[in-house]
């Protein structure tokens, strides 16, 4: 019996899982087609740039929340920088400038490997050689000893050949940029290329892709010839301008040039050839060159391109940067260089070397080649291989459907926990690949997610919207908009029958309305009057309260209903304390416009109270009855007679005891038998003054004396307040009580009650 109320109980949640799954179905086709659009635009079927931004957005978030913000002291960064421009003037320096610079880099702290992220595409003629040169083949060609002085003088300026000379002897690779075929622009061929690392030819059964180059700019023959290598340093920049890639591989007309960082590496550890790492399973329509390896390295992932993703450390200055200037002038400390790999670029803004980056939106175009480098010798280059479309197509594939089906079974809050839960399960995936070494896109996963969502929250909008409307119909003109939006999540929760509960309820009037009324025309009263309550009603929206009903100048409002709430005698106080602060600045506010000071009375009371939809079969409203009410509304009435503006009941005062109360009397108000304690709250307890402290006290032990009949003990303490209490009403109301005593004593066994014959 138990397994088949099992399969009973199964089947019958299957078929409720079933038939809402049936009401949901026009809302399942359209998540579903939202899924197919995404998974059409990770095809390539069509592009959608704000993907593309999106997940350049959040590549480079990944980057900056990982990258390890240290610093690769084996490679540093000699920089012509202002200083440099400052000291030896404007560049391009003259070409023994640098023979100065490489010949102190090499000879005096011997470094061991140098790399110029500058390129050289024309001939040094600052010297002057060239025009000793014509004077020496016209005018002056006759002169023996003229001819003899040009001779002895070329090799002292020609320039050109003397840092070539400096290259022979020193281990320097030499840098040049091509001129990318897609990009509008030159496609000039100046200088002399070197060597390329193989032509297209090796790959000839393989179809593989790489940045072509119709033209560059290269470095004149003597200095390419003289130094031991040169690579590219032409970076790739994508739609959003951002360098998050290099080429390692440029091909220009079936030949494979190498980038700078690259050539660097092969000649630092001696690296003869670059392989080339195919996948296994190779698809001639499908590009599946994965990686370059080098002998004694870990191999290099590369995309589809050729391209590396450049491993960034952190912000510039993750490499130590030298001025030019220095080291020419030998400021440097040896053993800073010495044995070191250097790379000579500039950071001067006139020269056009400041890249945006995906960690800095003005970067140092040489620290792009040093995060290379470094990423290549310790093998943190991140590999996007040629699988990822196919993992981020079913990655949309699996979310689409699972959002597309489950959302619609689950009500708004669980919704949203799910959804965040899926994308929390995206995500963690994700930076679980990420550092394993993989990136996999994650922009158009999380946009599906976010889409379902909103279609899924906005179908329900408008399918539940007749219910949201009706509850705004029927308590909107008593409780804010905010609270509406609470009530909305259950609308089911709240009625409008009559029920009991335990709420409090605030009364507030304004003294002598009637004279003041009196004393203004309708437009002015209109008007003042509306200045008083608005902010008055803020308040108590503010604070989570009800409107009942504006009696004239009146104002009755109450919390509990219909929003439970165990705070609402907090709440209540709160409300009442800020209505008296607020007009306390009213009264100056209205004072300066001519109109009177208003005063008010306040009066609480907590209780157990009947609340619904009360009235006529011709009129009904929210309300609240009960003699708690009747009470809220005595006190209020009793705030004149004791001259406070606020009176709270006992119940009231209990049910917030962090505040200071000052007991104002016990009583008996009309309607009511039983008599009551009344209290005015002074002020929360850590923010009492000593001297409110010490009234309070006094008023304690003089009220102790009136109820014990000890009438002159009570009138010298009574009088002794009045001295130093700015309420002399409060005061003397005792005092005329206790004149009235003397001559007409209460009975022995009075309680000490008053009671009150009038509201």
């Amino acid at each position: 019996r138990r397994y088949s109320s099992l399969i009973l109980k199964s089947n019958g949640m299957l078929k409720n899982i079933t038939l809402r799954l049936k009401r949901q179905y026009p809302l399942i086709i359209i998540t579903l087609l939202t899924t197919a659009v995404l998974i059409l635009h990770t095809g390539n079927k069509f592009h959608w740039s704000i993907i593309e931004r999106t997940e350049n957005f959040l590549y480079d978030l990944r980057i900056i929340s990982t990258m390890p913000n240290d610093t690769d002291e084996s490679l540093i960064i000699v920089d012509i920088d202002e200083k440099s421009l400052s000291e030896i003037g404007r560049w391009p320096w003259s070409r023994n400038q640098l023979v100065r610079l490489v010949d102190e880099l090499f000879k005096n702290y011997a470094v061991s490997l140098v790399g110029f992220d500058i390129v050289f595409p024309e001939p040094d003629e600052s010297s002057g050689l060239k025009i000793l040169q014509v004077l020496s083949r016209d005018r002056l060609a006759e002169i023996d000893e003229y001819k003899k002085i040009v001779s002895e003088l070329e090799s002292q300026l020609d320039y050109d050949k003397q840092l070539a000379n400096s290259f022979t002897n020193n281990n320097v690779v030499l840098g040049y940029y091509f001129h990318d075929e897609n990009v509008s622009g030159t496609s000039t061929k100046n200088g002399e290329l070197p060597k390329p690392v193989f032509h297209r030819d090796k790959f000839k059964d393989k179809n593989i892709f790489s940045k072509k180059a119709k033209g560059y700019n290269a470095n004149i023959k003597i200095l390419q010839n003289a130094a031991v290598s040169a690579g590219h340093f032409s970076l790739s920049l994508d739609n959003d301008g951002v360098v998050r890639k290099v080429p390692l591989l440029y091909e220009y007309q079936g030949h494979f040039y190498e980038t700078l960082s690259l050539a660097m590496i092969r000649k630092l550890f001696e690296i003869e050839a670059i392989t080339p790492v195919f996948e296994k399973n190779y698809n001639t329509a499908y590009p599946s060159l994965e990686k370059l390896e080098l002998e004694y390295l870990e191999p290099i992932p590369v995309d589809k391109d050729i391209q590396a993703l450049v491993p960034y450390r952190g912000k510039q200055g993750s490499y130590q940067y030298l001025s030019a200037t220095d080291i020419i002038h030998g400021r440097i400390e040896k053993t800073v260089l010495e044995g070191a790999i250097v790379l000579i670029g500039t950071t001067a803004p006139g020269l056009y070397d400041l890249r945006t980056t995906p960690v800095q939106k003005q970067y140092a175009g040489v620290e792009v080649h040093a995060n290379l480098i470094s990423g290549i010798v310790e093998g943190t280059i991140k590999h996007s291989p040629a699988w990822v479309d196919a993992a981020e197509l079913l990655q949309l594939l699996l979310t689409g459907v699972v959002l597309s089906l489950l959302l619609p079974l689950l009500s708004p809050l669980m919704s949203t926990v799910s959804s965040l839960i899926i994308t929390a399960i995206v995500i963690g995936i994700n930076l679980w690949l990420w550092q394993s070494g993989i990136v996999i896109p994650l922009a158009s996963s999380l946009i599906l997610i976010v889409f379902i969502f909103i279609i899924n929250m906005s179908y329900g909008f408008f399918i539940e919207r007749r219910g949201k409307l009706q509850i705004a119909s029927t308590f909107g003109q008593y409780i804010p908009p905010e609270l509406i939006d609470e009530m909305n999540f259950d609308p089911n929760s709240y009625t409008l029958d009559a029920e009991n509960r335990e709420m409090t309820v605030l009364f507030s009037d304004v003294r002598s309305f009637t004279t003041i009324s009196e004393g203004l025309t309708p437009e002015e009263l209109s008007e003042l009057m509306n200045e008083y309550l608005t902010p008055m009603t803020k308040i108590i929206h503010y604070n989570r309260g009800t409107i009942d009903k504006y009696i004239g100048d009146a104002v009755m409002a109450f919390w509990g209903a219909p929003i439970e709430n165990n705070e609402h005698a907090r709440y209540a106080l709160k409300t009442a304390m800020e209505m008296l602060e607020r007009m306390h600045a009213l009264r100056h506010e209205f004072q300066e416009r001519g109109w009177p000071a208003l005063h008010i009375g306040v009066g609480l009371n907590t209780g157990t109270m009947s609340v619904g939809n009360m009235g006529s079969e011709f009129r009904l409203s929210y309300t609240v009855l009960g003699d708690a009410v009747n009470l809220g509304s005595r006190l209020e009435g009793l705030t004149k007679a004791y001259g406070v503006e606020l009176i709270v009941s006992e119940t009231t005062k209990q049910a917030v005891p962090e505040y200071v109360y000052r007991e104002l009397d016990l009583v008996k108000v009309k309607g009511k038998d039983k008599p009551i304690a009344i209290f005015e709250p002074v002020a929360l307890e850590e923010e009492i003054s000593r001297e409110e402290s010490e009234e309070i006290s006094m008023l304690t032990k003089a009220l102790i004396a009136y109820r014990n009949q000890d009438w002159q003990q009570a009138e010298n303490q009574f009088n002794t307040l009045k001295l130093i209490s700015s309420n002399s009403l409060f005061y003397n109301l005792y005092i005329e009580r206790i004149e009235n005593f003397k001559l007409h004593p209460p009975e022995k066994d009075w309680d000490g009650v008053f009671t009150h014959k009038t509201k």
